[in-house]
């Protein structure tokens, strides 16, 4: 199954580099490509993987859905994320 999740906060390839790690850590999921420019996260997981699961992962490393609140604590979190993803890339 594929679900692809539009972001927020997503700005370079160390956001991507971190929402790939943490996402391909989560059971059952197999396969995780990442479009910058449009802030897109295309997921490939087992069917067992809720969209709630992978949606609530992608909102606690700190980049929301377009469309929920983006607040100053996710936006801090996402500049976290982001420093640590380009330092492990």
């Amino acid at each position: 199954m594929e679900t692809p999740i539009k972001v927020q906060n997503l700005k370079c390839g160390g956001c991507a580099n971190t929402i790939q790690q943490k996402l391909i850590s989560l059971k059952g999921v197999e396969y995780v490509t990442i479009d910058v420019e449009n802030k897109l996260v295309h997921i490939t997981h087992q069917d067992y993987v809720s969209f709630e699961i992978l949606a609530n992962k992608l909102k606690a490393i700190g980049y929301p859905m377009e469309g929920e609140e983006n607040s100053l604590g996710a936006k801090a979190t996402s500049m976290v994320s982001c420093a640590i993803g380009k330092i492990s890339s």
